[in-house]
C-alpha cells in the first residue's frame, strides 16, 4: 500500500512519527503494535483494514505458541457438561487469577503475556455459561504452597479458589502433603464429560498437549481419578486448609 501511494519508507515514517527502520519492521510483520495498526488505518483511510490484520496476526501468534493439542481441547472444553480436574503442579487455567497467570507467563512467554492472559481469562467464562458444567477440582497441597508470583499474588489466588468452592456446581478438594507418593504425581490431567458423547481427557508433558480420545486410555485416567479421590480431604477440611495457607502468607 505504501508503494502504491508512491511513498518511501522515510515519507511514511515522517507521517507516522517513527523511523524508516520501524516502518520496514512493520512491513515485515515483526513487532507490530496495535497503535501502529490504528495509525496506518488513519493515515491510509482504510476503514480498519490494518487493525483487522493485526488482530488476526495476534490470534495466529497466540495459537502457535499454545501446546500442540490444546487449541483442539479448548473446543471440547466449551461444550463439556462436567470437568474432573487434577492439579499436581499449578492451579488449572480455568481457576487462575489474572495475577497468577501473568506470573507464570512472564517466565515462559514474556512477549505474549497480554494476549495469553486475556485468552485465559476469556476461557474461564466456560465455568459460568448458561449450561453450567459440574466441576470437581482436586489439588495436591503443594500447589497451594507454591508461591507463584509472591505472597500477594498467591493470597489472591487462594482467596479466588475459596470463592469458587462456594459455587453450587463446584467442588474443590485437596490431597494433603502427608499423603506422600500418590497416583497423581505424574502430572496434571482433565477429564471432560458430555451429555451425548464419550468422555475425553487432556494432559500435558514437557510442553506437549495430549488430547486423549481412546476409550481404554480414558478409562485409565478415570481409574487414576478415583484413586486420587481416595486421598483427598473432605470438602470442609479442604476449605479450612486453603484458608490456613492463605492466612499464613
Amino acid at each position: 500500500m505504501r508503494e502504491e501511494a508512491k511513498l518511501t519508507c522515510k515519507d511514511l515514517a515522517d507521517a507516522l512519527g517513527c523511523t524508516p527502520q520501524w516502518v520496514s519492521t512493520m512491513e515485515n510483520g515483526r513487532k507490530v503494535s496495535e497503535q501502529s495498526a490504528l495509525d496506518l488505518d488513519t493515515y491510509f483511510k482504510t476503514g480498519g483494514h490494518f487493525h483487522r490484520l493485526w488482530k488476526l496476526m495476534k490470534e495466529v501468534e497466540v495459537r502457535f505458541i499454545l501446546p500442540p493439542g490444546f487449541p483442539e481441547y479448548l473446543e471440547y472444553e466449551k461444550r463439556a457438561t462436567s470437568y474432573r480436574i487434577f492439579c499436581a503442579l499449578l492451579v488449572n487455567g480455568l481457576f487462575q487469577t489474572e495475577g497468577y497467570t501473568r506470573a507464570i507467563l512472564n517466565t515462559t512467554d514474556g512477549d505474549n503475556v497480554e494476549e495469553l492472559t486475556a485468552k485465559r481469562m476469556e476461557r474461564q467464562s466456560a465455568l459460568t455459561r448458561q449450561s453450567t458444567p459440574h466441576t470437581w477440582l482436586v489439588l495436591d497441597e503443594a500447589v497451594l504452597r507454591r508461591a507463584v508470583g509472591g505472597p500477594d499474588v498467591m493470597r489472591e489466588q487462594l482467596a479466588s479458589l475459596l470463592a469458587a468452592s462456594d459455587r453450587f456446581n463446584t467442588m474443590i478438594q485437596v490431597i494433603p502433603q502427608h499423603t506422600g507418593y500418590h497416583a497423581g504425581l505424574g502430572g496434571d490431567f482433565t477429564i471432560l464429560g458430555f451429555d451425548n458423547e464419550p468422555d475425553m481427557a487432556y494432559t500435558e508433558c514437557a510442553g506437549e498437549g495430549i488430547l486423549i480420545e481412546r476409550p481404554d486410555r480414558i478409562r485409565d485416567k478415570a481409574v487414576r481419578w478415583d484413586l486420587l479421590r481416595g486421598y483427598t480431604l473432605p470438602v470442609d477440611e479442604s476449605r479450612a486448609l486453603l484458608k490456613a495457607v492463605m492466612e499464613a502468607l
